[in-house]
C-alpha cells in the first residue's frame, strides 16, 4: 500500500476545493437563471442592454427571440408551450393584441419622471399591462443631392408626398411585415378618417417606386440612390450604418410621436428576473443606452430627452384625439390585408391611373362629360374596397390579425376574395373612364349601380 506523506497541507486546500466542486456537480456560472426576451429589435439595440444587465444581475443569462413584429406576436400567441417572458417591440398595436388575447401580465409603473402623456400619447397602457420606455417620431429620409440631381423639392408634409411630381420616388415598407410602418398608417387613418385616409394611401400608392421586405431596407434604399424619399421612423433613418450616405431625415411639422414599450407576458416563468430587466431599461442607465449612436432612441426620462423632442404645441398627426391604439389592434388585420391587395399589388397599376389623372388634370378640358369622368375615376381610385360602415358589419374575428402562412378560414377567405374583387372592379372602372376622358367627345358604358 503506497503512503503519500503531505508536508503542507494548507497549500493543497485550493485543489482540494476543486475536486470537491468537480464531484458536486455543475458550478454556480451553469446555475443562472434564464431570462426568454421576445423582440422586434435588431442585435445593435438589444445587445447593449443585454450585456448591460447581465454586468449588474450576475445570476441571470438573457436569451433573445429576435422576430419582426409580426411574427415576435404571433409567437406568444401560438407558441404558448416555449418559454418566454418579455415582449419588447415598438408597435403599440401590438401590445394591444397581446392584451386582448390575455398575453400580457399586469405590470406597475415605474418613476421615470415622465408625464403622463407625450404629444397626446399616453406614455404607458392606460390598464397597466405595458409600459413606453422610449419615444419615437415618424418622417422622412431623402439624400438631397440626390432630390437636386431629380430636380425635386425636399417633402415638408405628409400632404407633400401625395404631389404627382414624387411619382416613382417614395419607398416604404408594408404594414402587414412591419409593425412601425402599421402604425403610420393607422395614424393617417385616424387622422383623416377611413376614406379619406385610404384617399390619401392610394395616392401615396400612386407615387411608390417600391414597398421594401424590411423596415431596414426604406433608408437601405435612399442610401442607394434606389428611390428618392423614404418613410420611416427616426432610429431607422438615423443608424450608423448610413453615416457616411448623405441621407438627411426630418420630422415634418405634423408628425406623430409613440412609446415604444415593454411588458411581461402572462406566461412568464421568471416574473422576479423579468421585473428587474424592466426596472434597468428603465432606470437611467438604461435610459442613458438609447442614446448611444448605435441605438438613437429618445428616452421618456425628461431629464435625457429636453432637447430632442419638438414643443408640444406644434403641429402634429391625432393631435385631437391621440391614437386610439385599441382600434388598430381590432382592425389590425384588416388594415394590414387592404394595405396589401390595394396599395402593395396594384402599385404598378395605381402609378399608371394617378399618374394619367395628373395628367388630365393639367389639361384644359371644356367638355362637362370628360370632366365628370375624370372626377369619376378619381373617386374610384382613391375608394377602399370596405367602407367605414361596412367594417361595422364585418364580425370581430375576422377583423384581427391575419398571421402570414397560416391557413384561412372560409370566412377569411371569403371576405379576402371580395375585397380583391371590389379593388379590381374599382381600378378596371376608373382605367375605362380615364381612357374614354381622353378621347373629345369620348363616352363609356356605366355599369347601372355607378351611375
Amino acid at each position: 500500500m503506497t503512503r503519500f506523506r503531505f508536508e503542507n497541507a494548507a497549500a493543497l486546500l485550493p485543489l482540494i476545493t476543486l475536486c470537491l466542486l468537480a464531484l458536486a456537480g455543475p458550478t454556480r456560472a451553469a446555475e443562472k437563471q434564464e431570462l426568454v426576451v421576445v423582440t422586434s429589435y435588431p442585435p445593435s439595440f438589444f445587445e447593449p442592454f443585454r450585456a448591460a444587465f447581465e454586468r449588474a444581475n450576475a445570476d441571470v443569462r438573457v436569451s433573445i427571440v429576435q422576430r419582426n413584429t409580426a411574427s415576435a406576436s404571433r409567437f406568444v400567441i401560438e407558441k404558448a408551450d416555449v418559454p418566454a417572458d418579455i415582449f419588447w417591440a415598438s408597435a403599440a398595436d401590438a401590445f394591444e393584441l397581446l392584451k386582448r388575447n390575455g398575453s400580457l401580465r399586469p405590470i406597475a409603473p415605474r418613476d421615470t419622471g415622465a408625464a403622463d402623456r407625450v404629444f397626446g400619447y399616453p406614455v404607458n397602457d392606460p390598464e397597466g399591462y405595458y409600459l413606453g420606455f422610449a419615444l419615437s417620431g415618424y418622417g422622412f429620409v431623402y439624400n438631397p443631392s440626390h432630390l437636386a440631381k431629380n430636380n425635386l423639392p425636399a417633402p415638408r408634409n405628409w400632404q407633400d408626398l401625395l404631389n404627382p411630381v414624387y411619382s416613382g420616388q417614395i419607398g416604404i415598407t408594408t404594414p402587414s411585415r412591419s409593425g412601425t410602418t402599421h402604425l403610420i398608417v393607422e395614424a393617417l387613418l385616424q387622422t383623416y378618417g377611413w376614406e379619406e385616409g385610404w384617399a390619401m394611401l392610394s395616392k401615396l400608392g400612386g407615387n411608390l417606386s417600391t414597398v421594401t421586405a424590411r423596415s431596414f431596407g426604406v433608408a437601405s434604399g435612399v442610401a442607394q440612390r434606389r428611390f428618392s424619399i423614404g418613410i420611416t421612423i427616426d432610429f431607422l433613418a438615423t443608424t450608423p450604418d448610413f453615416a457616411g450616405a448623405g441621407n438627411v431625415f426630418v420630422l415634418p411639422p405634423d408628425t406623430v410621436f409613440v412609446p415604444a414599450s415593454i411588458a411581461i407576458l402572462s406566461r412568464a416563468r421568471n416574473v422576479p428576473a423579468a421585473e428587474r430587466f424592466v426596472d434597468f431599461v428603465l432606470s437611467q442607465a438604461g435610459q442613458q443606452l438609447l442614446l448611444s449612436p448605435a441605438i438613437a432612441r429618445i428616452p421618456v426620462d425628461p431629464t435625457l430627452n429636453g432637447n430632442l423632442l419638438p414643443r408640444e404645441d406644434g403641429e402634429r398627426l391625432l393631435k385631437s384625439g391621440g391614437f386610439d391604439a385599441a382600434l388598430s389592434a381590432r382592425r389590425y388585420g384588416l388594415v394590414n390585408l387592404i394595405f396589401d391587395d390595394y396599395i402593395v399589388r396594384r402599385r404598378a397599376t395605381l402609378a399608371r391611373l394617378w399618374k394619367r389623372v395628373a395628367e388630365l388634370e393639367t389639361m384644359e378640358i371644356n367638355d362637362a362629360q370628360r370632366l365628370s369622368m375624370l372626377a369619376r375615376a378619381r373617386r374610384l381610385l382613391a375608394t377602399p374596397p370596405l367602407s367605414a360602415s361596412e367594417i361595422a358589419r364585418v364580425a370581430a374575428p375576422l377583423l384581427g390579425e391575419w398571421p402570414r402562412g397560416v391557413a384561412r378560414s372560409p370566412a377569411h377567405a371569403e371576405l379576402a376574395s371580395r375585397l380583391r374583387a371590389r379593388i379590381e372592379q374599382n381600378l378596371a372602372e376608373a382605367e375605362g373612364l380615364l381612357s374614354s376622358a381622353s378621347r373629345p367627345g369620348g363616352s363609356i358604358n356605366l355599369h347601372p349601380w355607378r351611375q
